[in-house]
Formats: structure tokens, C-alpha cells, sequence
């Protein structure tokens, strides 16, 4: 067997060069950290890209929207629908006795009473509006959550004062008057539910 010549740095017969020899000259395995970026061991083909961190998406509240619409069809249903026991004027009737009311002044609208027939139907429609916008994608919906409830609150209180100077006696109202509470209850759920749904995340 040939002897190798350390000198010579060849390598004699029958002896096979050992592979951690074969680097690029000038630099050592160690210092290439293998097959991946030097010094840290990692395959570049082999490691994501892509963060792992929740980022806010955009997307609509759909229950919130939805509760909000029925809100807002309820006020429009009420305007075919008598309100009251004895047999009179509907909803619509109601409606336009009261905006001739506030053409004499706001105080002659609030003493006349035709004020909570306006708050029903005009705050149904309010939140019809604001049901549609509920299912455009957002970040999220709590500012339209609480313009919601402060529409809701005020047709809230225009059933709440009827039924309060009739001694709560339901058998003093007809159905128009029930479909007008819907319209508080039905916008009151869809407002807190706007406003209690946080941002939505999702992982990139």
C-alpha cells in the first residue's frame, strides 16, 4: 500500500478522501452550517416565509345586520296596521298627523304625543340602514352597534310611554302596536351584538 505524503497533500492508493474534506475552499463545514444558510443550520428551501401572527381580516356581522333589517321591516309593517284598540287611524296615518305636528314646533310634537309613532318608524328605518351597512366587511361594526342603540333606546321609549299611560294593559293596543315593540327589541339585539363582536383574526 502506497503511504500518503503529508506534505503533498495527495492522497495515495486505496485510501478514499474523507467527505467532509470536500467543502469550498476556504471554508469548513462548520462554518457552512450543512446544507442551509451559514451558521445556522436552516434549509432556506425547507423554512416558511409567512408569519404566523394573527392579523385583523374583514368580514360583515351578519346576525347583527339581520336583526337590524327585521327591525326595520317590523316599522314598515306597523304603518299598515292599526295601533290602537278603538278603531281609528294606522300606522301611516299616525305617522303623518305627527309630522304635521312638528311643522308647528317641536314642543307641540312632544305634547301631542304623535312623537312615538315618528320615533317607531323613522327609527326602523334608520336601522334598516344601518342593518345593510352591518353586512359590508369591516374590521368591525361597533360604531354602527352603538348608533343602533341609541336609535333603539329612543323607539324604546316611544312604546314604553303608551303602554305606561294605558296602566300596561295590552288589550289597549292593536297589532300595529305590537310590531312598533319589535321594532325596539329587534334593533336593541342587533345593536349589541355589533358591539360585542371584537375584530376577527386570522393566521397569515
Amino acid at each position: 500500500m502506497t503511504e500518503r505524503d503529508p506534505s503533498s497533500g495527495q492522497v495515495g492508493a486505496g485510501e478514499q478522501r474523507d467527505w467532509r474534506e470536500q467543502t469550498t475552499p476556504g471554508l469548513s463545514p462548520a462554518a457552512t452550517g450543512g446544507y442551509g444558510s451559514p451558521g445556522t443550520g436552516e434549509n432556506p428551501y425547507l423554512t416558511p416565509d409567512r408569519s404566523t401572527e394573527p392579523v385583523a381580516v374583514r368580514g360583515p356581522d351578519s346576525l347583527g345586520g339581520l336583526l337590524c333589517l327585521l327591525a326595520g321591516i317590523a316599522a314598515a309593517v306597523s304603518l299598515a296596521l292599526s295601533w290602537l284598540r278603538e278603531p281609528g287611524d294606522i300606522g301611516w296615518d299616525l305617522v303623518v298627523r305627527g309630522f304635521d305636528e312638528f311643522g308647528s314646533g317641536f314642543g307641540t310634537l312632544v305634547d301631542s304625543g304623535f312623537w312615538q309613532p315618528l320615533a317607531v318608524v323613522l327609527g326602523g328605518g334608520v336601522l334598516l340602514l344601518l342593518g345593510l351597512l352591518m353586512w359590508l366587511p369591516a374590521r368591525t361594526h361597533r360604531f354602527l352597534g352603538v348608533v343602533a342603540l341609541f336609535v333603539s333606546l329612543l323607539a324604546l321609549a316611544a312604546v314604553l310611554v303608551p303602554l305606561a299611560s294605558e296602566e300596561w294593559d295590552p288589550a289597549a293596543f292593536r297589532l300595529g302596536f305590537w310590531f312598533a315593540c319589535a321594532v325596539s327589541v329587534l334593533g336593541l339585539l342587533g345593536a349589541l351584538k355589533a358591539m360585542l363582536t371584537g375584530r376577527r383574526y386570522a393566521r397569515r
